[in-house]
């Protein structure tokens, strides 16, 4: 797997989203060595289902060889309602649909890599962990991974899925550190933690300032953009890191694949370690 991924819910999300420029980006990120491709059912930006996983499959389609080169992990657990309105349903049966749908539109006869997208409430999260591994066992599935999640609902997910489980997915970024224990849990126990919301995500204004005040400052001395600054500091936390950052652009995709060659001095990583503390 490659040091970084690609988010592909953006070359979607908005309702005037650039096809052509979607398929740029993905190709791109191919050429650029890129080989984790994360896409989910609910993506949109309409209400149906699946909009993203059918852009991502075809764009990748298009490249040589691609498919033979990449991962692609969906997920499954959100749903969509009138006006593109986001619910959430994490029975054993809406998430034994919701995979074998997403097979059927990726062509695949079994998923590389699915995620359950976030905890359901109203549902015994070791009944949808439950859920998860019977796709393992039917064939359905040939990896797992959880998102969203806190360390006790990680603790769940590894007694009942136990070798299949190999990834999670939280949001973490250089101002939204609240899935620290779940990245030092990951690393313990050897599994993958992909980052969303790498470059800032749902962190508070100030927060975002300051942090984008810090990676400014950074990325002139090594003549690089904040962005790429910000995954270089994010690989530097953890082995266990993967950043998925979302790009719509061929550039955007580009620039980010240049992250793992970047190495900060313990100087200016300090001082990043220390924003918005």
């Amino acid at each position: 797997m490659s040091a970084i991924g690609m988010g592909a819910m953006t070359i979607t999300q908005r309702p005037d989203a650039d096809v052509a420029q979607g398929v740029r980006a993905v190709h791109a990120a191919v050429e650029a060595g890129i080989t984790l491709f994360d896409t989910a059912d609910a993506y949109g930006p309409s209400g149906e289902m699946g909009v993203n996983e059918r852009a991502l499959i075809a764009a990748l389609r298009e490249h040589p060889d691609a498919l033979e080169r990449v991962i692609i992990a969906t997920k499954g657990g959100h749903t969509r309602g009138p006006e593109a309105t986001w619910g959430i349903d994490g029975s054993p049966e809406y998430l034994a649909r919701a995979a074998r749908e997403s097979a059927q539109r990726l062509g695949l006869d079994a998923l590389p890599l699915f995620q359950h997208h976030r905890p359901d409430p109203r549902v015994p999260y070791a009944e949808s962990m439950g859920a998860l591994r019977q796709l393992v066992e039917d064939g359905v599935v040939q990896r797992l991974g959880v998102s969203n999640v806190g360390v006790d609902q990680l603790q769940v997910a590894i007694d009942i899925l136990g070798a299949h489980l190999v990834s999670v997915q939280n949001e973490y970024s250089l101002p939204q550190r609240a899935s620290e224990p779940v990245l030092r849990l990951c690393e313990e126990r050897g599994l993958a933690f992909f980052a969303w919301g790498p470059l800032g995500g749902r962190a508070a204004a100030k927060s975002i300032a300051d942090a984008s005040a810090a990676l400014s400052g950074v990325a002139s001395r090594y003549g690089a953009s904040p962005q790429r600054i910000a995954l270089a500091w994010l690989l530097g936390r953890s082995p266990a890191m993967i950043p998925i950052p979302g790009a719509s652009r061929p550039e955007s995709v580009r620039d980010s694949a240049m992250s793992p060659s970047l190495m900060l001095d313990d100087e200016d990583r300090r001082m990043l370690d220390g924003v918005v503390q």
